[in-house]
C-alpha cells in the first residue's frame, strides 16, 4: 500500500470512528438514561469526586502545559468547577420542574407551563488557557440540563487533555461522555456531525468557522470569545488598591485570561503614579525576578511567544511606548516578564489585537467621557472595568458601554460567581453560562398548554363569521369591525 493509500485509509477510519462516537452518544441520549434528575446528580457527584481525588495529578498536568502554579489551578480552575457543581446540584430540581404560566383570558379555562428539556448531544470545544475550568464548567452545566457530551480539548495542552481522557473514562458514564483529541483538522471533521448544541471557547476566527459549520445543521451555538477588555482609572480611585487588582487580573496565568484587563485608560493626573504602583505590585507578587517565581506561569508555545514579543516597544517607533517594568524575555523558557507600558498610541500594534499575555499598555485619556468614546469606537469587549469613586462615572459606564460584563473596582469578579451569567456580546461572543444561565443554555424551554374539551369555548370564534361573531371578535380583539 502506498503512502497516499495509507493516509486515505487512516482518514477513512478516523471518520468512521467519529461517526461511531456520535452515534453512540446519540443512542444513549435517545434511550432516556440522561433525563432523570438522579442520574444527572450522580454524574455531577462523580465529576466532583474526580476533581477532588485527582487535584494533584491535574495541577501537575496543567503546570506541564502552561507552567501554571498549582495554587492558581486550585483557585481558578478546580475550585471554580467544584463551586459550580455545589451551586447547581441543590437547585437542579427547581430549574427542571414545570413552571406554570397564566393563559390568555380568551382561552379560559386553560392551563400553561414551561419545562426545560435537554437538547441532546452537546459538543464542547475547550481552549488551552484554562483547560480544566473551561472544559468541566460547561460540561457540568450540560450534565445538569440532561445532555450527553462530546469533549474536544485543545491540542495545545496535551498533558491536561490526556489526563481528562483517562479521568472521564474512569469516573463518568462512558456511554454518555466522550473525549476526542486532535488538532484543527480533527475539530473541523468533528463539526460535520449533527450535534444538538455546540459550545466553543476561543478566538473569533475559529468562532466564525464553528458558527459556519453549525449553520449546516442549524445547530445552536454558544461562542465564548474574547477581545480587548479595557480598564478606566481616574483620580477618585484608590490607586494602591487599583494597582494591585489590575496587576493581579492582568498577570494571573501569565496574562492568558480572556477577561483579563487588556489595556488601561487613565487620566493625566494619575497615569504616571498608577503605572509606578502597578510595577510595585508586580514586584510584590512575583519578586524582583519573576522568571524564578513559583507564582508566575509561562506562555503556551513559541508561536504565541513570538507573537507577544512583537508587541513590545520598538525604540525606533515612539508610538509603541516605553517600558515601565518588565520587557525581559527568554524564548527557550517561554518566559515573558510582567510588562507595563506607557506612552502607547492607539494605532500601535499592541492595541490592534487582544494581547493574551503579560503585557499591559496604559494610555492617557482626558476624562471618563473620552474613555467611553474610546471603548465604544472598538469592537465590544468580553469585559470592561472602571476604577472610580464617582457614582456619575459608574452610571455612565453602565449606561453607555456595551460589553459582556462590567466590573467596578474589580477585575475577573464575574468569572468567579455561579450566580452571574458569563458571556459576550457582538465580537466577544454569544450566549452565556454559569449556574442557571448555563442550565438554560443547554436546555430547550418547551411551552406546554392544555384545555379541557368541555365546555368548548372556542366555538364562539369558529367559522362561519356571521354578524354576531364579527361583533364578538371585534370586542375581544379590541379592533374596529372589519368589513
Amino acid at each position: 500500500m502506498t503512502t497516499k493509500e495509507t493516509a486515505a485509509a487512516t482518514t477513512t477510519k478516523q471518520a468512521a470512528a467519529r461517526q461511531r462516537a456520535f452515534a453512540q452518544l446519540d443512542a444513549t441520549f435517545r434511550s432516556g438514561v440522561t433525563r432523570p434528575l438522579r442520574w444527572r446528580k450522580a454524574q455531577l457527584d462523580a465529576m466532583a469526586r474526580m476533581l477532588r481525588q485527582n487535584a494533584t495529578v491535574i495541577a501537575r498536568a496543567v503546570r506541564a502545559d502552561l507552567g501554571k502554579p498549582a495554587a492558581e489551578t486550585a483557585l481558578m480552575e478546580i475550585g471554580l468547577v467544584l463551586d459550580e457543581i455545589r451551586f447547581i446540584k441543590p437547585r437542579l430540581g427547581r430549574w427542571a420542574a414545570r413552571h406554570p404560566k397564566p393563559m390568555h383570558y380568551l382561552l379560559q379555562p386553560a392551563v400553561g407551563w414551561t419545562v426545560a428539556e435537554p437538547k441532546g448531544v452537546a459538543l464542547i470545544i475547550s481552549p488551552w488557557n484554562y483547560p480544566v475550568l473551561l472544559s468541566f464548567e460547561p460540561m457540568a452545566d450540560a450534565i445538569a440540563a440532561g445532555n450527553c457530551v462530546c469533549m474536544k480539548p485543545s491540542e495545545l495542552s496535551p498533558h491536561t487533555s490526556g489526563v481528562m481522557v483517562d479521568l472521564i473514562a474512569r469516573y463518568m458514564d462512558p456511554q454518555a461522555f466522550r473525549v476526542v483529541q486532535g488538532g484543527p483538522q480533527e475539530t473541523t471533521k468533528l463539526l460535520e456531525q449533527p450535534f444538538n448544541h455546540i459550545f466553543y471557547t476561543g478566538g473569533g476566527k475559529v468562532g466564525s468557522i464553528v458558527m459556519a459549520a453549525a449553520a449546516k445543521h442549524l445547530t445552536p451555538v454558544t461562542l465564548e470569545l474574547g477581545g480587548k477588555s479595557p480598564v478606566f482609572v481616574d483620580r477618585t480611585a484608590n490607586l494602591e488598591v487599583a494597582a494591585r487588582r489590575i496587576a493581579w487580573g492582568r498577570f494571573i496565568n501569565a496574562g492568558q485570561t480572556c477577561v483579563a484587563p487588556d489595556y488601561v485608560l487613565a487620566t493625566s493626573d494619575v497615569i504616571e503614579p498608577l503605572a509606578g504602583k502597578i510595577a510595585k505590585a508586580v514586584t510584590r507578587f512575583f519578586g524582583s525576578d519573576p522568571q524564578h517565581s513559583d507564582s508566575f506561569g509561562r506562555i503556551i508555545n513559541t508561536r504565541h511567544f513570538d507573537r507577544l514579543t512583537a508587541l513590545l516597544p520598538d525604540p525606533k517607533n515612539p508610538a509603541t511606548g516605553r517600558t515601565v517594568c518588565g520587557g525581559n524575555t527568554r524564548r527557550d523558557d517561554l518566559y515573558i516578564a510582567p510588562t507595563v507600558l506607557l506612552g502607547v498610541k492607539p494605532d500601535a500594534l499592541v492595541m490592534q489585537e487582544e494581547i493574551f499575555g503579560p503585557i499591559l499598555p496604559i494610555l492617557e485619556v482626558a476624562d471618563a467621557k473620552a474613555a467611553v468614546e474610546f471603548i465604544n469606537a472598538r469592537p465590544r469587549p468580553l469585559s470592561a472595568y472602571a476604577f472610580t469613586g464617582s457614582k456619575r462615572v459608574r452610571r455612565m459606564f453602565e449606561r453607555e458601554v456595551s460589553c459582556g460584563a462590567l466590573g467596578f473596582n474589580l477585575p475577573l469578579g464575574h468569572l468567579i460567581s455561579s450566580r452571574l451569567p458569563f458571556g459576550g456580546v457582538g465580537a466577544s461572543g454569544m450566549g452565556s453560562y454559569h449556574g442557571k444561565a448555563g442550565f438554560l443554555e443547554f436546555s430547550h424551554v418547551k411551552t406546554v398548554v392544555g384545555k379541557s374539551a368541555v365546555p368548548d369555548t372556542l366555538s364562539l370564534v369558529y367559522p362561519p363569521y356571521d354578524g354576531l361573531k364579527k361583533i364578538l371578535i371585534s370586542a375581544v380583539s379590541h379592533t374596529p369591525r372589519v368589513r
